[in-house]
């Protein structure tokens, strides 16, 4: 295990330096280069440098360069034949539903009980098969810098950036540009994707913000990238629509005999399911808590079956609030059987806290 004061080198890049501090939660490792630049690691891409000098018989921690050569120990001819089996890297396991791009951002408060003075970890999740391509850029007052880039592994999550409460304006307005690849293998290339996020820094402040989630054992806020890049792009494709274009389309609407052309307005009404029990059956004699729960989430299955090829479609789910049961049983199956689809806690004013909205993608 690796450990503060260690030195280290990358595994899958150049470079290294010396172990500064260590997220055992996390299982990352921050490691301080020779320009004095700390930058946090997965502790499974770092390999341990377990080199001594000859003068102290101590470990030598002190990470001179990117190319510092390691002064060898005296080692008797029987060590000299020895030859470490060289570190094999990880393999990268593909999912079923990998190949359909989704990435996140999730933040999380570093002192969940000061929400007002508290400091904040910024992850961004890569819920896909691809590697990407990764580069934030935030700012304010039209200036803007790239505070993280690099590449992420498939169906990783990776630590950008720590983020100070002085720095949240900053975080308002977010530019995410994301370019996915894979190594060594066949694939379909995935359209490059380069998002404009915006951020109420309000939210930062609200504890309900921060949710339940299948990323991370904590509560996190999560943004998911690509839905907001798909909402960005029809929205431009609404703004676009030229005078010349209404225009024409008032005419085509007086000529007699013709449809009405408001086809921006035919998208389907939200669809409301209570999936209350006293409204899925006339009587519950005999039923057991386990076969109630079971018909609730059949019917769950049945809409979203029944919806699948209506694109856009909202579905919003009345499940109570309760203990909680069948909520948590419907967010696991959106997060796993459904991940393609988009879901979010419907209107508090129309539904409080206890409705799910799903829509089709």
């Amino acid at each position: 295990m690796i450990k503060k004061g260690d030195t280290v080198r990358f595994l899958n890049a150049v470079g290294g330096g010396v172990v500064i501090r260590v997220d055992e939660a996390k299982k990352m490792v921050f490691v301080e280069d020779a320009d004095g630049f700390e930058m946090p690691v997965l502790e499974r891409e770092c390999v341990l440098i377990q080199a001594i000098n000859k003068e102290t018989n101590f470990p030598i921690k002190d990470f001179k360069s990117k190319t510092a050569t390691i002064p060898a120990p005296e080692v008797s001819k029987a060590a000299e034949t020895y030859k470490p089996e060289p570190v094999k890297a990880e393999p990268i396991v593909e999912t079923p539903e990998g190949d359909n791009l989704i990435a996140l951002l999730a933040f999380f408060p570093m002192d969940i009980k000061q929400m007002q003075t508290t400091s904040y970890e910024c992850y961004l999740v890569n819920d896909s098969n691809y590697y990407l391509y990764y580069n934030v850029v935030n700012g304010e007052n039209d200036v803007f810098q790239s505070v993280a880039n690099g590449i992420i592994e498939p169906n990783t999550q990776e630590l950008l950036t720590e983020i100070t409460k002085e720095q949240l304006s900053a975080w308002e307005r977010l530019r995410v540009q994301l370019l996915p690849f894979k190594q060594g293998k066949s694939y379909n290339p995935q359209a490059v994707i380069d998002a404009r996020l915006k951020i109420n820094a309000v939210k930062f402040y609200k504890l309900h913000s921060f949710t339940t989630n299948d990323y991370f054992d904590e509560p996190a806020m999560l943004i998911d990238i690509t839905a907001e890049k798909e909402k960005e792009e029809e929205n431009k494709k609404m703004a676009d629509v030229s005078p010349e274009e209404i225009k024409q389309a008032m005419f085509q609407k007086e000529e007699p005999g013709r449809p009405r052309l408001v086809k921006r307005k035919e998208t389907a009404e939200v669809i409301e399911v209570d999936l209350h029990i006293n409204e899925l059956v006339d009587s519950t004699a005999g039923m057991s808590n386990g076969d109630m729960l079971q018909l609730q989430l059949d019917k769950f299955h049945a809409v979203l079956e029944e919806n699948k090829n209506k694109k856009g479609q909202k579905i919003v789910f009345i499940h109570g609030k309760g203990e909680g049961v069948l909520r948590n049983e419907i967010e696991k199956l959106l997060k796993t059987q459904y991940k393609a689809y988009y879901f979010q806690d419907a209107s508090f004013r129309e539904y409080g806290f206890g409705a799910t909205m799903v829509t089709i993608r």
